[in-house]
C-alpha cells in the first residue's frame, strides 16, 4: 500500500501543472463557488499544487499552517482525489453554515454512479478554501475502477 501510494505521488508531481499569475501566486477564489469549482478541477486534473491552493481554513491556505507537514498534506490530498474523483459534478443547493462559513450540496458523477455530499467552505479573509468534505456518501467513488 506504501509503495501505491508514494507511485501515485510521484505520478501525479510528474503530471503536476503551474499556472500562476505575474507575481507568483495563483488567482484567488473570491467566492464560494469559484473556490469549490477549483477545488474539484484540481481533483479532476489530480493536480496536487492546485488542491492546495483552493483547500484551507478561515487561517488560510493548508499547504501554509503548520498543523500539517507537507508530506502530511500530500498524503491527505491523495485520499480527497481519490474519494472526489468525478466525471462532472453540479451544485444542489449552497446554504449559510456556522462560523460565517458556506455548505455546498453537490452531486458528484462517475461513470454511471451518482452521489451527492456537502461541501463546507470559508472565508479566509480575501478569498474563500474549501475546509472539508462529507467522505462517506462517495466511499464508492473511491472503490470504483473506471
Amino acid at each position: 500500500m506504501r509503495k501505491l501510494l508514494m507511485g501515485l505521488l510521484l505520478l501525479t508531481a510528474a503530471c503536476r501543472t503551474t499556472s500562476t499569475s505575474a507575481d507568483g501566486s495563483r488567482m484567488p477564489s473570491v467566492g464560494p463557488r469559484p473556490a469549490l469549482e477549483a477545488f474539484l478541477a484540481a481533483v479532476r486534473a489530480q493536480d496536487l499544487q492546485a488542491m492546495s491552493d483552493v483547500w484551507g481554513d478561515s487561517d488560510g491556505p493548508v499547504r501554509n499552517s503548520r498543523k500539517m507537514t507537507r508530506d502530511e498534506v500530500e498524503r491527505r490530498e491523495l485520499i480527497l482525489m481519490c474519494y472526489f474523483k468525478h466525471d462532472k459534478f453540479r451544485v444542489l443547493s449552497e446554504q449559510p453554515a456556522p462560523g460565517a462559513e458556506r455548505v455546498m450540496q453537490v452531486e458528484l458523477t462517475r461513470g454511471a454512479l451518482k452521489r451527492t455530499t456537502n461541501f463546507f467552505l470559508a472565508n479566509g479573509g480575501d478569498r474563500w478554501y474549501v475546509r472539508t468534505a462529507d467522505m462517506e456518501p462517495v466511499r464508492d467513488l473511491c472503490a470504483q475502477k473506471k
